[in-house]
């Protein structure tokens, strides 16, 4: 926690708050903090004309500060019943994660929502704010159990219809429905938000450990397919694992979402100071 204070999330896109933050927003307004210099122009708040450089120049001149804002910061949980998969399970991985960004918006004062794919688009969850609300984010965490029975399209259209305010939503999915997650995607995208998609998968599923005739049962819909676990076999999985995960990537990269791909058994920890770092989220 004590590392996690030291971060804070990062938007690239310029949102106007309803409540002053902490954070430096990249439009100029009031606070303690000079940003620069303009030329008064009709209307502009007397206030800030600078006397001192009206006395020496002739000129009346405004000063600009840094205006501090609050953000919306949406965490989007997939708790469908392949994410509870792996050791951890990859849903216990993504709460993790969704603990230590939601951490980081509230005690930064942003207004931080958590929510599953599963709600329905009436069922709101509770916006917290503040360091004050840590514990009932947490608690509510908790509860999430891999049991939701919901498309990823649906899922994430019921959060669009749910959600309008403007800020950064992270969708942490292991993205595995057979519908795709194309369509699901491009509803966050008509939202003009920050998007960050993380693709949790587990080290099972990246190196399966596993030979011989088997009997494979889909936990979700209860397809079945029996195999012969070979050599070939293996490296035609994998294979397959890498083109579905750089499908992902690229979809992302070409309409201005962030992707990153992580797996249950990178530390939490390294995977916000390293990698999400080098993605923009958090600085």
């Amino acid at each position: 926690m004590a590392q996690l204070e030291r971060l804070e999330l990062v938007t690239r896109k310029i949102f106007r708050g309803r409540m002053k933050g902490e954070r430096r927003s990249k439009r100029m307004g009031q606070s303690v903090e000079f940003a620069d210099f303009r030329n008064y122009v009709a209307g502009d708040d007397l206030r800030l004309i600078d006397w001192n450089l009206y006395a020496r120049l002739d000129k009346l001149i405004v000063k600009l500060f840094l205006e501090e804002e609050d953000l919306h910061f949406y965490t989007l949980l997939d708790a469908s019943r392949s994410m509870g998969f792996g050791d951890p399970t990859k849903l216990q991985y993504a709460k993790q994660l969704a603990a230590a960004l939601g951490f980081i918006g509230l005690v930064r004062s942003d207004r931080v929502v958590i929510e599953t794919l599963g709600q329905s688009a009436q069922q709101r969850s509770p916006t917290w704010r503040g360091r004050q609300s840590v514990r009932r984010m947490v608690e509510t965490l908790e509860k999430i159990e891999p049991t939701e029975e919901v498309s990823l399209v649906e899922g994430v259209k019921r959060f669009c219809m749910r959600n309008h305010g403007k800020g950064i939503v992270v969708l942490i999915s292991d993205l595995m429905d057979k519908e795709g997650y194309e369509a699901a995607l491009r509803y966050l995208v008509a939202q003009r938000v920050d998007v960050y998609v993380i693709q949790v998968l587990s080290q099972e599923e990246i190196d399966p450990s596993v030979a011989g005739d088997l009997r494979l049962v889909d936990c979700e819909d209860g397809d079945i397919a029996e195999i012969t676990v070979s050599a070939p076999l293996l490296a035609r999985y994998k294979k397959t694992l890498d083109g579905f995960t750089h499908g992902a990537q690229e979809f992302c990269s070409r309409r201005g979402m962030n992707y990153l791909l992580a797996h249950n058994q990178l530390p939490v920890k390294d995977l916000m100071s390293n990698y999400l770092r080098r993605r923009g989220l958090v600085r």
